[in-house]
């Protein structure tokens, strides 16, 4: 009965998001962009500096181990942070290519085609499901 419910809900045909509409979520996608440039401009530049002028300290010697230590998961952690962030840029410029290219279907669900609520675009702009089949998705991924 759900894959009736679902080939009926492809099959009914509906209008497209308003234009204004439009033009807010591509405004918050380009915030959301810019931010994560930003912090991935921070990253970059914390990957640019050496322990040393890190530190302050311009002599040759080495640290001690346990500052090598810290030092070396502090790093660990920028990478995975900066990795999280390159993802969540590649979703918010597949979001805006999906607006730009097909503006016509923007807000709609990737599984039913049923639109998006406002509020969990305007939360998560870049979302593809609605809130229905993100829970399936997710409730799937658990068992």
């Amino acid at each position: 009965m759900a894959t009736s419910e679902n080939a009926t809900a492809k099959a009914v045909k509906l209008k497209p998001m308003p234009k204004k509409q439009l033009q807010h979520f591509e405004k918050r996608l380009m915030e959301e962009r810019n931010r994560v440039l930003k912090e991935l401009g921070h990253y970059d530049e914390a990957f640019g500096t050496t322990s040393k002028e890190a530190d302050g300290d311009l002599s040759s010697y080495s640290f001690h181990m346990a500052d090598q230590g810290t030092d070396a998961m502090e790093r660990e952690k920028a990478f995975l942070f900066a990795s999280q962030e390159g993802r969540f840029l590649w979703h918010i410029d597949e979001a805006l290519r999906r607006l730009y290219r097909s503006p016509e279907t923007f807000g709609k669900c990737h599984n039913c085609g049923q639109e998006i609520a406002f509020e969990r675009l305007d939360a998560l702009p870049h979302a593809r499901f609605c809130i229905q089949c993100k829970q399936r998705e997710e409730d799937a991924k658990s068992k």
